[in-house]
């Protein structure tokens, strides 16, 4: 994950110089036993004489940096005379493609060794340094075996087999030989059998306190692959907003101490989101065959931003078949299956990879040949009480349980995992437990046993040896699961190989064609109808090659900075083609908060003209139009308080008559109908909430249905109160999505630093509250009123000031967009702004 946002926060322009760009990378620094979690940021800055220099910014952090709030600045690096970054093979360890690069950073005063994430993102952020390195020696006039030598360490090289097969090429000739190597793979590979061993275990916030042999390595034959999965790692608040957490490095060595003892193993990688942790090792001697190795991680959490549910996962190449491993943590409780089905479509779509060519586009989870999904999906047992579940379990009926269980309900139905397999359950549910012992639940809830973790597949040549728990392990709630694989992997014949590249290369010799590439598309014109807020529409059309091999692409119009407007992308937007092959193009139109408003003012209009280029070719003109619907989401506040009918009822030019009326507008008596005092829409949302969700735990917290959402939004803007009925989540997610989307914020950008520099004075934070315009002073009172009577009932709903405050700190009280980036204490001084009103009589 790029955190140069955080760092950005940090950095103020300084008296003597300016900030021209930043790159950052999360790493870990080693100081003997010790691991501490560390930002380096190459910052690159003008001096006020003109000159150019660049420093290594480090920073310790208290949370995965999301905001300035979260780093301190430890110590500023210059790229000076004795500064190196080397990369080392620490003692002891295995170097692989795919592991984590460890580099030494060497100043005249220090030496510290930092660990880097495996990725695109580290190589970019060392051929930075190594470009920076360059620059300062240049400017030292430095011959060029010197310069050569001082930044030989900024430089990953790497000389293994696998990735040479994976190096990126470049021209259009090589992207033709690429493409014709994987046409005839099965002309010089073979396929050899690996066994993966793939374990998943929900430990609830436990350390581990036993050995993981039973689960890892009893009973079976070494694996030559390991995919183990955690869940809900550390239940702390602290790791709920992405900290740090020492349960990370326990559990990484207790899988390490448990792996087969018949084996030596590597670990490839660790990649962790708050609790759900996934490990790649292999058995040495594969390592050599391991490539293009990228791990990445989606949350799920309300509003996207929270990683306690979501999922991580590591793709990589073995011998010539990718493999993608998946960790997820689905929603919970046993209704919420809706919330599972969604939550595994957000990390299908947005996970993704990037490639060895950073030319091709992202890969997602489906674009490999081997997928294996395991985790804590929480699905659970339906229309059994927990009586009946019990019993069946004690008389080992387990397949005519497995009839009620949702997870087969689903896929049946196919709302989630089509195409993959799961094996025969033959094993009694592994949740839930008191922890330490086998007895099902006590507690006061008292849970109906279920099989929450489970493992699936999806690819050829896979063959299930084993799927089981392990009761032996009593440490959680859960018990942990394991399923062996025994998957076919491509293998390639090295003389086969060279024999099928120089056919290739021999025939392309003959094909010296002076042919202009041209292309025709089944669709030029593409029309969006009615399109509406936050909600995805996809029209697609096809390219057909003739028999000239190219290259497409959309490029920008003459004076535009991007090939399509902002509501718009084409996915992919660059491509190859062969000659008499095919290509799907998606253009997908979404309209959000970015730009909701000039669609409602008419500023902006579903229209543009897309230019599809060929390289050595001509450009093809594709037409978008369509007609938005206008909505609430994306409207100011005093436009909203002047519309008492529903805003789809009043004529586009009404709407974008209001929506371009000034912030300040006053009743001057020629409006046709009085303004009300806050936007009904807002009223409705709050109103449904009040007398429905008042006692409702994780209010604010947990997300709601997508599918939900529209429906809300349909009803506001149609004003079709009556037929609003949705869960209190998902209209509490709507109620945030509003106050976010709208152009001004409730407390009004020219008051913004107003309210940083009184955020400890009550009285003075009042008097700024009181200067607002009439509407946005109504809407903080009202909204400030409802989150009271919410902390009222503490008990029952769990929320307290601080996560109020925290949630709507960032929506009521946002930095103004055409201002240089907040100060590290300003998103914390507007909490603390809030604050004060949740605590202080009104």
């Amino acid at each position: 994950m790029d955190q140069s946002v955080a760092i950005q926060e940090t950095l103020a322009e300084g008296e003597y110089c300016i900030i021209i760009s930043f790159l950052a990378v999360q790493g870990v620094l080693c100081e003997g036993d010790s691991r501490q979690s560390r930002l380096l940021g190459l910052v690159r800055y003008r001096l006020e004489h003109g000159g150019q220099e660049h420093a290594l910014f480090l920073y310790t952090h208290r949370r995965m940096a999301i905001t300035g709030d979260d780093v301190s600045l430890d110590q500023i690096v210059p790229v000076s005379r004795d500064f190196t970054l080397e990369e080392v093979s620490p003692d002891g360890e295995l170097y692989i493609l795919g592991s984590d690069v460890t580099v030494q950073l060497d100043t005249a005063e220090f030496s510290l060794l930092f660990r880097l994430p495996f990725g695109s993102h580290t190589r970019m952020f060392l051929q930075e340094v190594t470009k920076a390195c360059f620059l300062f020696f240049s400017r030292q006039n430095k011959s060029k075996s010197e310069i050569t030598d001082m930044v030989r360490s900024s430089n990953i090289t790497v000389s293994n087999k696998a990735h040479m097969l994976s190096m990126q090429k470049f021209g259009l000739r090589d992207t033709i030989v690429k493409s014709h190597l994987i046409q005839k793979e099965e002309d010089y590979t073979y396929v050899q059998n690996f066994r993966f061993f793939v374990g998943t275990y929900n430990v609830n916030g436990q350390s581990p306190k036993e050995c993981l042999r039973p689960w890892l390595s009893h009973g079976i034959q070494a694996p030559d692959v390991y995919c183990v999965g955690f869940q809900e790692l550390d239940l702390s608040k602290e790791a709920f907003f992405f900290h740090d957490t020492p349960k990370e490095e326990e559990w990484f060595k207790a899988v390490s101490e448990g792996l087969h003892p018949d084996a030596k193993y590597a670990k490839v990688k660790l990649i962790r989101l708050v609790g759900i942790m996934l490990l790649l090792y292999v058995k040495q001697e594969h390592a050599a065959y391991i490539s293009e190795v990228e791990a990445e991680t989606v949350g799920t959490g309300i509003m996207g931003r929270m990683g306690n549910k979501g999922g991580v996962a590591i793709r990589f190449q073995l011998h010539n078949t990718s493999i993608c491993v998946v960790n997820s943590h689905l929603a919970a409780h046993t209704e919420e299956y809706e919330r599972r089905n969604q939550d595994y479509k957000d990390i299908c779509s947005r996970m993704q990879f990037c490639q060895v060519d950073p030319s091709l586009p992202p890969l997602t989870i489906n674009k490999h040949d081997v997928i294996l999904w395991l985790g804590d999906l929480n699905y659970r047992i339906e229309e059994l009480d927990v009586e009946q579940v019990k019993k069946l379990i004690e008389e080992k009926a387990f397949q005519t349980l497995y009839a009620y269980d949702q997870l087969k309900i689903q896929v049946a139905a196919k709302t989630v995992f089509e195409g993959f397999t799961e094996g025969e359950l033959t094993f009694q549910p592994t949740y839930k437990y008191d922890t330490g012992s086998d007895d099902w639940d006590t507690s006061e809830k008292c849970r109906a046993p279920a099989w929450c973790d489970r493992v699936l597949w999806k690819g050829k040549n896979i063959n299930q040896l084993s799927y089981q728990s392990h009761m032996a392990l009593k440490t959680s709630d859960h018990k942990p699961v394991s399923s062996v694989f025994d998957i076919g992997v491509r293998v390639i014949n090295e003389e086969l190989y060279r024999k099928t590249l120089e056919e290739i290369v021999r025939s392309l010799d003959k094909m010296e064609n002076a042919n202009i590439p041209s292309v025709s598309l089944s669709k030029r014109e593409f029309c969006f109808q009615n399109v509406k807020y936050m909600q995805l529409q996809v029209e697609s059309f096809t390219i057909h090659n003739g028999q000239v091999p190219c290259q497409f692409e959309f490029i920008n119009k003459p004076g535009e900075n991007s090939f399509c407007k902002q509501w718009l992308s084409a996915n992919p937007s660059k491509g190859f083609l062969l000659p008499d092959s095919d290509i799907e193009i998606e253009l997908e139109l979404f309209v959000n908060k970015t730009t909701a408003t000039k669609l409602n003012s008419g500023e902006d209009k579903i229209e543009d003209i897309l230019v599809l280029h060929l390289e050595g070719g001509k450009d093809y003109f594709l037409s978008v139009s369509g007609n938005y619907l206008p909505s609430c989401f994306g409207s100011p506040i005093h436009t909203l308080c002047y519309m008492r009918e529903p805003i789809l009822d009043l004529p586009l030019e009404t709407v974008s008559e209001l929506t371009l009326m000034p912030v300040q507008t006053e009743d001057d008596g020629s409006r046709l109908e009085k303004p009300m005092e806050i936007p009904k829409e807002l009223w409705m949302m709050v109103d449904y909430l009040y007398r429905n969700a008042i006692q409702q735990e994780d209010l604010f917290q947990q997300p709601g249905l997508r599918s939900e959402f529209e429906h809300i939004r349909d009803c506001l803007d149609t004003g079709m109160i009556d037929n609003l009925s949705a869960s209190n989540h998902s209209v509490a997610e709507a109620l945030l999505l509003f106050l976010e989307s709208l152009p001004e914020p409730v407390i009004c950008y020219s008051a913004y630093h107003n309210c940083l520099e009184c955020s400890g004075n009550y009285t003075a934070s009042k008097q700024v509250i009181s200067t607002l315009p009439t509407f946005h002073k109504n809407v903080f009172n009202y909204l400030m009123a409802f989150l009271q009577e919410l902390l009222k009932n503490s008990a029952k709903n769990h929320l307290d000031e601080n996560i109020l405050a925290s949630v709507f700190g960032s929506l009521l009280l946002r930095n103004p967009a055409q201002h240089q980036k907040p100060e590290i204490t300003e998103k914390k001084k507007a909490q603390e702004f809030i604050h004060q009103f949740l605590c202080n009589p009104l």
